[in-house]
C-alpha cells in the first residue's frame, strides 16, 4: 500500500503527481501487467536475452 502524506497547503495535483512518480517506482503496475497473463519462463529468458542484446547494439553503436 503506497501512502503519500499531504502537508498543509499542498496542492492536490501536486501530491497526485508524486503518488504517480512513487506509484512506477515500486513497479506495482509492472507486477499486475505480469498477473494478466502468463508467460513461460522460456519466452520470458528469451525475452530478457533479446532486450539484453539490444542494449548492447545500442552501446556498441555509441562507441563507434
Amino acid at each position: 500500500m503506497l501512502i503519500i502524506p499531504v502537508k498543509d497547503g499542498e496542492n492536490i495535483d501536486r501530491a497526485l503527481k508524486r503518488y504517480k512518480r512513487k506509484f512506477v517506482r515500486t513497479t506495482i503496475k509492472n507486477q499486475l501487467q505480469e498477473r494478466k497473463q502468463y508467460t513461460k519462463p522460456s519466452v520470458a529468458r528469451r525475452a530478457q536475452i533479446q532486450k539484453a542484446q539490444y542494449i548492447q547494439s545500442l552501446r556498441d553503436q555509441e562507441e563507434i
